[in-house]
């Protein structure tokens, strides 16, 4: 399902960019300049103009995929088209540049165009890849179902650690209460867990509460294997034994949230860097126009 906008109408756009490539290849094949191959000979100007058009009809699909009452072709035919004629410019603007680059406003729209294109195949590959790994991670679980069950895990935990007392109770409570998934860009990004809990340590004579990291459950794991290896009452033991399996289930369901939040931050971040950079090719795709005709 997450493929089928590259197979659109049999593959039709990628048919359509491959015949516009390769006629563009023949073309600069075929012409035979009096001058080195550049933007300025008429096919230069006629792979430019392909060129430009292009990159202007590209930009409308934005417009298209909000205007939900449009009648001109479907959003996935024009997610198709968006993706094969976008490769193709490859190609058409490579060919227009006649390979002569330098430092110049040309050669900026020329790189600004590479990246755009290159964020966009990164988008490709973001969207055909993990909504399948999204969908496997939450084993037919919603974001908001596998918070819930965490939450009724806590809930679960609240009440064993009441049968424990002083310092373990306290421990599991804010082991809960400092318990985060997600948080900025670059946290969503790496899927960190930056989980903590306040632990009792010795200052001197006196015992003071100190927070510690807690990712993974791992500290309040390991705390309670601890009890349970000193625990000489049975009932206490069971008890800790339960909590155990309640933290380590707890732990499991992290993980899931974890790599979902991580992907869908990958499938999204990508935007943050197709959209700015495709608005900077607009403006120097104008200035690159502008200047030509204004100076040849």
């Amino acid at each position: 399902m997450h493929q089928s906008f590259l197979r659109f109408a049999d593959a039709l756009y990628m048919k359509v960019a491959i015949l516009l490539a390769l006629a563009s290849i023949v073309a600069y094949w075929a012409y035979d300049p009096l001058e080195p191959h550049n933007g300025g000979t008429w096919l230069g100007y006629t792979l430019g103009t392909v060129g430009a058009a292009l990159i202007v009809w590209l930009t409308l699909y934005g417009l298209r995929k909000r205007s939900y009452r449009s009648r001109l072709g479907t959003v996935q035919g024009w997610l198709s088209a968006h993706v094969y004629l976008g490769v193709s410019l490859l190609i058409i603007a490579t060919l227009h540049t006649g390979f002569q680059f330098g430092f110049n406003i040309h050669t900026l729209a020329y790189a600004l165009m590479i990246a755009v294109i290159a964020s966009g195949v990164w988008g490709v590959v973001m969207y055909v890849k993990y909504p399948k790994m999204v969908t496997n991670n939450r084993d037919n679980l919603t974001r908001k179902s596998i918070f819930r069950e965490i939450s009724e895990l806590d809930r679960k935990a609240s009440l064993l650690v009441e049968a424990l007392g002083s310092p373990v109770d306290r421990m599991m409570i804010t082991s809960i209460q400092l318990f985060r998934v997600g948080g900025g860009v670059w946290a969503q990004l790496s899927g960190r867990d930056s989980s903590q809990m306040m632990v009792p340590v010795m200052s001197g004579k006196k015992q003071v509460w100190k927070k510690v990291s807690n990712t993974g459950q791992r500290r309040m794991l390991n705390i309670l294997a601890g009890q349970v290896a000193r625990s000489r009452d049975p009932r206490i033991t069971a008890v800790l034994q339960e909590l155990s399996d309640v933290v380590s289930t707890k732990a499991s369901l992290m993980q899931k949230l974890l790599k979902d939040v991580r992907m869908q931050g990958l499938m999204e971040f990508w935007l943050y860097i197709h959209i700015p950079l495709t608005f900077a090719l607009l403006a120097t795709l104008m200035a690159h126009i502008v200047s030509v005709f204004y100076y040849w």
